[in-house]
């Protein structure tokens, strides 16, 4: 790190679709997750971050730091960091800006520096809409951070280390559909490929009915999971969900992807709706599309719907049909509009 021009580093991140969900944590420190989960990275939608680590960034006469690989803390006596963060052009404080903070303490920790830093971030879809701005921002940052405090981290320790900003983003880092494995312990819950992109021409056709960001985000629920009677019930039938999905997926079969993929969306609303406190994230126009999309389906279309936490309903496709599903979702009322993505790659340095 004595070589400032080696400080900046800037990446890109797709968002990613779960098929099989992630609700709920073992461990809410280190997003442990409850149970695995499997998705599929969206090209198109991403998170571009820039990060620059910056001496000048950082006061106080005697620093600290104590490191423990990805369990590093970071700590300073005497003084304070002081990182900035931009979102779209937006000067964000307060616990946005903390979050990335508590995040980049980590970096910290592993890299063994004692810099603060500038993060300028910009997604081009809605953010805490349902359509996984975290898991892109974080493994984005993940990439960024890590490279300009001088690591080349493993594709695994990668995964591992976005996880530890949004559980989901750990699957941003891997390309094309990918597994969370649950995992024993903060060092094997990581996520890997299972296909590439070119797999499967797959299409997301994303029904986007409100762009509002939402009152409770995933952080809040993950915590709250467990005091639906219905959670257990979910986790204990997750591996077989997740064998189900695994194996529609390498043989390529739409139907059973479309059969496990809305079952396991149903189970996590489920939980959701019987919450303390309950969340509620459907709107009625959510409700519609699902029903329309159930509809064109025994009508003979290969569609299939899936919602991560908020109202927009992911359409999965075949890619020939994307065009068609679209038009038809657009017809659909209360739909705002439709964002199309096919099977994304991995998460990548761009400078």
């Amino acid at each position: 790190m004595s070589d400032p021009s080696k400080r900046t580093a800037t990446a890109i991140a797709n968002s990613n679709i779960a098929l099989i969900k992630y609700w709920g944590n073992r461990d809410d420190s280190l997003r442990l997750p409850a149970n695995g989960s499997i998705s599929m990275n969206l090209e198109g939608l991403f998170t571009r971050t820039r990060v620059k680590w910056d001496e000048g960034r950082v006061t106080g006469d005697e620093l600290r730091v104590t490191s423990d690989e990805l369990r590093g803390t970071w700590s300073v006596e005497g003084g304070a960091r002081r990182d900035a963060l931009t979102i779209n052009g937006q000067i964000v404080s307060g616990p946005g800006l903390q979050r990335v903070s508590a995040f980049l303490d980590i970096v910290r920790g592993m890299a063994g520096i004692t810099l603060a830093a500038q993060v300028d971030s910009e997604n081009n879809f809605p953010a805490g809409a349902g359509i996984a701005s975290s898991a892109a921002a974080f493994a984005a940052l993940a990439l960024a951070a890590s490279q300009a405090a001088g690591m080349d981290l493993s594709a695994a320790a990668l995964s591992r280390l976005a996880r530890r900003g949004s559980g989901s983003a750990c699957r941003s880092i891997p390309g094309g559909f990918v597994e969370w494995q649950v995992g024993t312990d903060d060092e094997d819950s990581f996520a890997f490929s299972i296909a590439p992109p070119e797999h499967w021409a797959l299409t997301d056709c994303i029904a986007v009915v409100s762009a509002e960001h939402k009152a409770t985000g995933s952080t809040q629920g993950h915590a709250i999971a467990g005091t639906s009677p219905l959670q257990a019930a979910r986790l204990a039938n997750a591996a077989r969900r997740l064998d189900l999905c695994r194996r529609a997926i390498q043989e390529r079969d739409f139907e059973a992807l479309a059969a496990v993929s809305e079952l396991d969306s149903n189970l996590m609303h489920a939980v959701m709706m019987t919450s303390t406190p309950p969340l509620f994230y459907w709107q009625p126009a959510t409700l519609t599309v699902m029903a329309r999309v159930r509809l064109w389906r025994g009508e003979g279309l290969p569609v299939c719907y899936t919602l991560d936490a908020g109202p927009n309903v992911h359409v999965l496709t075949e890619a020939v049909r994307a065009g068609q599903v679209a038009d038809l979702l657009h017809g659909v009322p209360g739909v705002q509009e439709v964002r199309v993505a096919r099977v994304g790659g991995p998460a990548r340095l761009v400078a």
